[in-house]
């Protein structure tokens, strides 16, 4: 019977889906010696954890590393690719989660919420109130978004119709703006906002993009909101603007490291909010990408390709490895 391995669990339905397909085993464990062994048999490997090169290597039977999501760094394509693996993924389903989320945090910095909460409930009423005097809206403030793709789209498009922001953008994309969008170069963008959205993908490309030069380049009352990827931020820089009061705040979903230490200079801060990697799970979200995930592994199953297949080039190793009807 086939086996398909999950690093985490699946959403009832995504479960229910693959139940007459194969055998759907979760991982016991997430480092990369059990995640190998555990994969050595498997047909399918469904991914939200980081998968070790060597995972590839001595699977003989796996035929794809479908990612449980939109990004592809936890998944060394190179590796599957060099060893006949296809990788797909699941595309912009968990997109207007991660939108919501970044609404929610530039609200709850500008409202000074973990503060006022914080004194209300141990300083009493006047306290907590007291913070009011010094919280802003949202409404006219520019938001600047850094990549726009599914994520960023949904940011911008809750950010102009929903709160009235005016929306500018920066992105390697040549495409049309979206309505209300304007496009700035990176620079300009970060110079000219008030909030400042990461959305854009972990490349060679952007780690490190948000430099100790740009954050120095924000404005003093500006916030930083990162629900892309750790190192797309220079977290030393960040942290010293933080001390120094050089910028309003931030709002940070993803690290370097992971799991954030308990001891991190972030959780010293009152105009900081750290959040878990959650942005992009919801009920809603989970359900979408388990059934994405569990779509493309019935089709690779059934000797089909995946529709979001990653690397094509691939292809005629695994059809070498999976001749059809295999």
């Amino acid at each position: 019977m086939r086996k398909i391995l999950s690093t985490h669990p699946l959403h009832p339905r995504a479960t229910a889906m693959l139940a007459g397909a194969g055998r759907l085993a979760i991982a016991s464990a997430l480092d990369p010696r059990t995640l190998t062994a555990e994969a050595r048999d498997a047909d399918i490997v469904i991914v939200r954890a980081p998968l070790p090169p060597e995972l590839f290597q001595g699977a003989a039977n796996l035929r794809a590393a479908i990612r449980h999501g939109a990004g592809l760094d936890m998944i060394p394509v190179e590796a599957a690719t060099a060893a006949g693996v296809l990788v797909a993924n699941v595309p912009a389903v968990n997109a207007r989660s991660v939108a919501e989320h970044v609404m929610f945090v530039a609200l709850a910095l500008l409202r000074r919420f973990r503060v006022m909460d914080r004194d209300l409930r141990a300083k009493g009423w006047l306290a907590g109130r007291e913070h009011a005097n010094s919280t802003s809206e949202l409404a006219a403030k520019t938001i600047g978004i850094v990549g726009l793709g599914a994520v960023g789209q949904a940011v911008g498009h809750i950010a102009a119709h929903g709160f009235d922001l005016n929306v500018v953008a920066t992105t390697r994309s040549l495409r049309p703006a979206p309505e209300r969008v304007g496009f700035l170069s990176i620079d300009a963008l970060i110079e000219q906002s008030d909030i400042i959205v990461l959305c854009c993908p972990l490349t060679e490309e952007t780690r490190g993009l948000i430099s100790r030069e740009r954050i120095a380049r924000m404005k003093p009352g500006a916030l930083l909101i990162n629900v892309s990827r750790g190192p797309v931020v220079d977290d030393e820089a960040l942290i010293e603007a933080l001390r120094e009061g050089r910028i309003g705040g931030a709002a940070l979903d993803v690290f370097s490291t992971q799991p954030l230490p308990p001891n991190h200079p972030y959780f010293g801060f009152d105009n900081v909010i750290v959040t878990p990697h959650m942005a992009g799970i919801t009920e809603e979200s989970m359900m979408r990408m388990g059934v994405g995930a569990a779509n493309e592994t019935l089709l690779v199953l059934a000797g089909k390709l995946p529709v979001n297949l990653r690397n094509p080039e691939a292809v005629e190793h695994y059809r070498r490895r999976f001749p059809a009807g295999d």
